[in-house]
């Protein structure tokens, strides 16, 4: 019988499910067996029953209560990471104490004062923070296009022996003691540094930073031994310390680089230079940044390398190719040794100032190679 066409269609409800199998889809899977069964029974093919827990697997609750092992690892990693903040703070705490009593006596004048006269009361680390700052942007300038060049190669075009070799020998170099480095600067680069320094200076002297106001190119006597003990020979040699470490940095962020992205490139017709100009650089942007500014730690910290070909200077020195600089490690190391309690005091103050800048260039380092880690760089 067709219905009235003036009597409104009832709309076709869907008859709900009972809770129960909303909240059970193990009886419900149970239930659907036994259907299966009951027409195989219908059609004279019965087979026997199944136990009801083989039909479905029990579920596996997860498990609320920790065991003693997972308790046990959870303190460990909690104490060792505790550990190192506190060894940290206690570090910066014991140099703020030791270095207290030269802070008052010189005030502002700490960070303003070239000289370095503590036992006259006229101290301070304005031209060894220059010297420390010079020397480290110099590392910097040469160690992170060489170790960006470096990565690349070695994740982009070596073959796998080569690569294998390579990343041996950057960790190798990343290993030498600093007194290694130091003596092949002061006994090989320096000498063989000086022809090129006195380049420089006669035809880019009209650069201020590459002037040297006691060398003059007109004339016949002049000696290039006014580009010895430079800041850009420390630069140098600290550069040859900073390079396998921001290379390896590199190395590890491009080498996470997303395999479809490549491919994806690839197929759209870029060429390998394409691909690591428009994937990998692009993803690697916070590793290049991280391994820069914690190769500049690096390199803001170094002693001994930097102690062995400098000339000590206790002043502000712009011209980076002439005689005389000074950092502040290299002033600790140099002024130790001799100092009374307030001398003491003035370097433990010194040391504070490099520890804080160090630290926080490591820690924003360690930030941006964690984001490039984590993918968020891409």
């Amino acid at each position: 019988m067709s219905p009235d066409p003036g009597e409104p269609v009832p709309e076709h409800r869907e008859r709900p499910r009972p809770e129960s199998d909303q909240a059970a889809p193990r009886d419900a899977a149970v239930a659907e067996l036994e259907r299966q069964r009951t027409e195989l029974r219908e059609l004279g093919l019965e087979t026997s029953p199944a136990p009801r827990d083989a039909l479905v697997d029990p579920t596996r609750p997860l498990v609320s209560r920790r065991g003693w092992q997972d308790l046990t690892f959870r303190a460990a990693a909690h104490s060792g990471g505790t550990l190192v903040l506190l060894i940290m703070t206690l570090v910066g705490v014991f140099l703020l104490w030791r270095g207290a009593q030269a802070i008052d006596v010189a005030g502002w004048d700490f960070v303003t004062e070239q000289d370095w006269e503590p036992n006259s009361g006229r101290f301070g680390i304005a031209a060894v923070l220059f010297g420390t700052v010079v020397i480290g942007l110099t590392a910097i300038s040469v160690a992170v296009p060489l170790a960006l060049v470096t990565a690349t190669y070695i994740t982009e075009y070596a073959p796998a022996g080569i690569k294998r070799f390579l990343i041996g020998v950057i960790d190798l170099m990343a290993a030498i003691p600093s007194v290694v480095y130091g003596l092949w600067g002061a006994y090989w680069l320096e000498g063989n540094l000086l022809p090129v320094a006195e380049w420089v200076s006669t035809y880019f002297g009209w650069i201020p930073v590459f002037a040297v106001s006691q060398f003059d190119p007109d004339d016949p006597l002049a000696t290039p031994t006014v580009f010895t003990a430079s800041a850009i020979l420390a630069g140098l040699i600290v550069s040859m310390m900073v390079a396998p470490i921001s290379a390896a940095i590199m190395r590890e962020v491009f080498d996470q680089a997303p395999v479809g992205e490549r491919e994806g490139a690839l197929a759209l017709g870029a060429s390998k230079w394409g691909v690591i100009r428009n994937v990998v650089y692009p993803f690697g942007t916070g590793g290049i940044i991280g391994g820069t500014m914690l190769g500049l730690g690096r390199a803001l910290g170094e002693t001994i390398a930097v102690y062995l070909v400098i000339s000590p200077l206790f002043v502000i020195n712009w011209q980076v190719l002439s005689t005389g600089t000074n950092s502040i490690s290299s002033l600790i190391a140099l002024k130790h040794g001799e100092a009374n309690d307030f001398e003491v005091s003035a370097l433990m103050a010194a040391g504070l100032v490099l520890f804080l800048i160090t630290m926080l260039i490591n820690f924003a380092a360690g930030f941006i190679i964690q984001r490039s880690r984590s993918g968020a760089a891409s």
